[in-house]
Protein backbone atom coordinates (compact mmCIF):
# COMPACT_ATOMS: atom_id res chain seq x y z
CA UNK A 1 0.00 0.00 0.00
CA UNK A 2 1.38 3.40 -0.99
CA UNK A 3 1.15 6.58 1.07
CA UNK A 4 -1.64 7.75 -1.21
CA UNK A 5 -3.55 4.53 -0.65
CA UNK A 6 -3.20 4.89 3.14
CA UNK A 7 -4.55 8.44 3.06
CA UNK A 8 -7.60 7.43 1.03
CA UNK A 9 -8.15 4.41 3.25
CA UNK A 10 -8.29 6.67 6.32
CA UNK A 11 -10.72 9.04 4.60
CA UNK A 12 -13.00 6.16 3.60
CA UNK A 13 -12.84 4.71 7.10
CA UNK A 14 -13.84 8.06 8.57
CA UNK A 15 -16.77 8.31 6.17
CA UNK A 16 -17.78 4.71 6.71
CA UNK A 17 -17.57 3.85 3.00
CA UNK A 18 -15.47 1.68 0.71
CA UNK A 19 -13.83 2.43 -2.60
CA UNK A 20 -16.23 0.12 -4.41
CA UNK A 21 -19.58 1.65 -3.51
CA UNK A 22 -21.42 1.50 -6.85
CA UNK A 23 -24.21 3.86 -5.77
CA UNK A 24 -21.75 6.57 -4.75
CA UNK A 25 -19.72 6.09 -7.91
CA UNK A 26 -22.85 6.34 -10.06
CA UNK A 27 -23.96 9.51 -8.23
CA UNK A 28 -20.54 11.11 -8.80
CA UNK A 29 -20.59 10.15 -12.47
CA UNK A 30 -24.05 11.67 -12.93
CA UNK A 31 -22.99 14.92 -11.29
CA UNK A 32 -19.87 15.21 -13.44
CA UNK A 33 -21.82 14.48 -16.62
CA UNK A 34 -24.57 16.98 -15.81
CA UNK A 35 -22.24 19.99 -15.26
CA UNK A 36 -24.96 21.52 -13.14
CA UNK A 37 -24.96 25.32 -12.95
CA UNK A 38 -24.93 27.23 -9.69
CA UNK A 39 -26.92 30.37 -8.93
CA UNK A 40 -26.08 33.34 -11.15
CA UNK A 41 -25.14 36.58 -9.33
CA UNK A 42 -27.49 39.51 -9.87
CA UNK A 43 -24.70 41.62 -11.32
CA UNK A 44 -24.55 39.40 -14.43
CA UNK A 45 -27.96 37.74 -14.52
CA UNK A 46 -30.09 38.96 -17.41
CA UNK A 47 -27.45 41.46 -18.53
CA UNK A 48 -26.48 42.08 -22.15
CA UNK A 49 -23.11 41.16 -23.59
CA UNK A 50 -22.16 44.84 -23.68
CA UNK A 51 -22.96 45.15 -19.98
CA UNK A 52 -20.78 42.11 -19.32
CA UNK A 53 -17.98 43.83 -21.25
CA UNK A 54 -18.25 46.96 -19.13
CA UNK A 55 -18.40 44.94 -15.92
CA UNK A 56 -15.28 43.02 -16.91
CA UNK A 57 -13.45 46.24 -17.65
CA UNK A 58 -14.49 47.80 -14.37
CA UNK A 59 -13.26 44.84 -12.33
CA UNK A 60 -9.93 44.65 -14.18
CA UNK A 61 -9.23 48.35 -13.85
CA UNK A 62 -10.22 48.18 -10.20
CA UNK A 63 -7.42 45.63 -9.76
CA UNK A 64 -4.87 47.98 -11.38
CA UNK A 65 -4.89 46.39 -14.84
CA UNK A 66 -4.81 48.55 -17.97
CA UNK A 67 -7.64 47.79 -20.40
CA UNK A 68 -7.63 48.88 -24.03
CA UNK A 69 -10.09 48.00 -26.77
CA UNK A 70 -9.18 47.15 -30.35
CA UNK A 71 -11.79 47.78 -33.02
CA UNK A 72 -10.41 44.78 -34.93
CA UNK A 73 -7.61 42.24 -34.68
CA UNK A 74 -5.40 44.25 -37.02
CA UNK A 75 -5.23 47.03 -34.40
CA UNK A 76 -3.68 44.80 -31.72
CA UNK A 77 0.01 45.28 -32.70
CA UNK A 78 -0.42 49.07 -32.72
CA UNK A 79 -2.08 49.08 -29.28
CA UNK A 80 0.54 46.74 -27.82
CA UNK A 81 3.34 48.92 -29.16
CA UNK A 82 1.66 52.06 -27.82
CA UNK A 83 1.26 50.53 -24.36
CA UNK A 84 4.95 49.56 -24.25
CA UNK A 85 6.03 53.02 -25.40
CA UNK A 86 3.72 54.81 -22.97
CA UNK A 87 5.06 52.77 -20.05
CA UNK A 88 8.69 53.00 -21.20
CA UNK A 89 9.02 49.22 -21.51
CA UNK A 90 11.17 47.15 -23.90
CA UNK A 91 9.64 46.44 -27.30
CA UNK A 92 10.39 42.73 -26.93
CA UNK A 93 7.60 40.21 -26.35
CA UNK A 94 7.83 36.56 -25.35
CA UNK A 95 4.93 34.70 -26.94
CA UNK A 96 3.88 31.08 -27.41
CA UNK A 97 2.66 29.33 -30.54
CA UNK A 98 -0.92 30.62 -30.43
CA UNK A 99 -2.29 30.67 -33.98
CA UNK A 100 -4.50 33.71 -33.46
CA UNK A 101 -1.60 35.80 -32.16
CA UNK A 102 0.67 34.54 -34.93
CA UNK A 103 -1.76 35.76 -37.60
CA UNK A 104 -1.84 39.33 -36.31
CA UNK A 105 -0.08 41.88 -38.59
CA UNK A 106 3.00 42.40 -36.42
CA UNK A 107 4.96 43.71 -39.43
CA UNK A 108 2.99 46.96 -39.14
CA UNK A 109 5.01 47.66 -35.98
CA UNK A 110 8.62 46.95 -37.00
CA UNK A 111 9.95 48.13 -33.63
CA UNK A 112 8.30 45.14 -31.93
CA UNK A 113 10.39 42.02 -31.52
CA UNK A 114 8.54 38.74 -30.91
CA UNK A 115 10.43 35.86 -29.34
CA UNK A 116 8.70 32.49 -29.27
CA UNK A 117 8.66 29.87 -26.55
CA UNK A 118 8.12 29.70 -22.83
CA UNK A 119 9.16 32.64 -20.67
CA UNK A 120 12.53 32.59 -18.97
CA UNK A 121 14.17 34.69 -16.27
CA UNK A 122 15.33 37.48 -18.59
CA UNK A 123 11.99 38.08 -20.31
CA UNK A 124 10.42 41.37 -19.26
CA UNK A 125 7.16 41.34 -21.26
CA UNK A 126 4.94 38.36 -22.00
CA UNK A 127 2.04 38.12 -24.44
CA UNK A 128 -0.79 35.60 -24.01
CA UNK A 129 -4.24 34.95 -25.37
CA UNK A 130 -7.10 34.18 -22.98
CA UNK A 131 -9.72 31.68 -24.09
CA UNK A 132 -12.43 33.34 -22.00
CA UNK A 133 -13.04 36.21 -19.61
CA UNK A 134 -15.57 36.13 -16.76
CA UNK A 135 -17.52 39.35 -16.20
CA UNK A 136 -18.77 38.07 -12.83
CA UNK A 137 -15.39 38.80 -11.21
CA UNK A 138 -13.26 40.33 -13.97
CA UNK A 139 -11.22 37.16 -14.42
CA UNK A 140 -9.25 35.98 -17.45
CA UNK A 141 -9.19 32.26 -18.18
CA UNK A 142 -5.97 30.95 -19.76
CA UNK A 143 -5.34 27.33 -20.73
CA UNK A 144 -1.83 25.91 -20.53
CA UNK A 145 -0.02 24.43 -23.50
CA UNK A 146 2.50 25.28 -26.18
CA UNK A 147 0.09 27.91 -27.55
CA UNK A 148 0.21 29.90 -24.31
CA UNK A 149 2.89 28.61 -21.92
CA UNK A 150 2.09 29.04 -18.24
CA UNK A 151 5.46 30.66 -17.58
CA UNK A 152 4.40 33.67 -19.67
CA UNK A 153 1.59 34.29 -17.17
CA UNK A 154 3.94 34.56 -14.19
CA UNK A 155 7.61 35.18 -15.01
CA UNK A 156 7.72 38.51 -16.92
CA UNK A 157 7.05 41.62 -14.87
CA UNK A 158 4.59 42.80 -17.53
CA UNK A 159 1.84 40.56 -18.89
CA UNK A 160 -0.20 41.54 -21.94
CA UNK A 161 -3.31 39.44 -22.56
CA UNK A 162 -5.45 39.47 -25.70
CA UNK A 163 -9.09 38.40 -25.40
CA UNK A 164 -11.69 38.48 -28.14
CA UNK A 165 -14.98 40.15 -27.21
CA UNK A 166 -16.78 36.94 -28.17
CA UNK A 167 -14.88 35.22 -25.35
CA UNK A 168 -16.35 37.49 -22.67
CA UNK A 169 -18.99 35.57 -20.70
CA UNK A 170 -21.09 36.31 -17.67
CA UNK A 171 -20.29 33.46 -15.28
CA UNK A 172 -17.69 30.84 -14.45
CA UNK A 173 -20.10 28.15 -15.63
CA UNK A 174 -20.11 29.78 -19.06
CA UNK A 175 -16.30 29.87 -19.05
CA UNK A 176 -16.04 26.19 -18.12
CA UNK A 177 -18.48 25.39 -20.91
CA UNK A 178 -16.02 27.07 -23.31
CA UNK A 179 -13.20 24.94 -21.90
CA UNK A 180 -15.18 21.72 -22.31
CA UNK A 181 -16.21 22.74 -25.82
CA UNK A 182 -12.63 23.34 -26.86
CA UNK A 183 -10.87 20.43 -25.17
CA UNK A 184 -13.60 17.87 -24.53
CA UNK A 185 -14.93 16.56 -21.24
CA UNK A 186 -12.16 13.96 -20.95
CA UNK A 187 -9.30 15.95 -22.47
CA UNK A 188 -8.82 19.00 -20.27
CA UNK A 189 -5.61 21.06 -20.42
CA UNK A 190 -3.09 20.33 -17.72
CA UNK A 191 -3.66 23.73 -16.11
CA UNK A 192 -6.27 26.46 -16.20
CA UNK A 193 -5.05 29.78 -14.81
CA UNK A 194 -7.61 32.35 -13.67
CA UNK A 195 -6.12 35.83 -13.50
CA UNK A 196 -7.90 38.93 -12.24
CA UNK A 197 -5.14 41.52 -12.46
CA UNK A 198 -1.44 42.03 -11.73
CA UNK A 199 0.10 40.24 -8.76
CA UNK A 200 -0.27 41.97 -5.42
CA UNK A 201 -0.07 41.29 -1.70
CA UNK A 202 -0.75 43.17 1.50
CA UNK A 203 0.56 40.48 3.83
CA UNK A 204 3.71 42.30 4.92
CA UNK A 205 2.97 45.14 7.33
CA UNK A 206 -0.38 45.81 5.64
CA UNK A 207 1.44 47.55 2.80
CA UNK A 208 0.29 46.87 -0.77
CA UNK A 209 3.13 45.44 -2.85
CA UNK A 210 2.75 44.86 -6.58
CA UNK A 211 4.46 41.97 -8.34
CA UNK A 212 4.90 39.82 -5.26
CA UNK A 213 4.08 36.50 -6.93
CA UNK A 214 3.94 37.39 -10.62
CA UNK A 215 3.67 40.35 -13.00
CA UNK A 216 3.50 43.81 -11.48
CA UNK A 217 1.76 45.19 -14.59
CA UNK A 218 -1.04 43.80 -16.74
CA UNK A 219 -2.52 45.12 -19.96
CA UNK A 220 -5.67 43.50 -21.35
CA UNK A 221 -6.49 44.06 -25.02
CA UNK A 222 -10.14 43.34 -25.83
CA UNK A 223 -10.68 42.77 -29.55
CA UNK A 224 -14.14 43.91 -30.61
CA UNK A 225 -14.16 42.18 -34.00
Amino acid sequence: MTGRDRIFAKIRAGLGVTGHDQDRQAAAARRIAASRRHLTPDRVAGKSHEQHMQLLRGFLEGQCATVVEAASAKDVPRLVAKYLRDTNLPMRLKVGADGYLARLPWSTEPALELRHGRAEAGDEVGLSRAMAAVAETGTLVLASGADNPVTINFLPETHIVVIEASGVVGTYEDAWARVRERFGARAMPRTINMISGPSRTGDIGGKLVMGAHGPRRMCVVIVRA
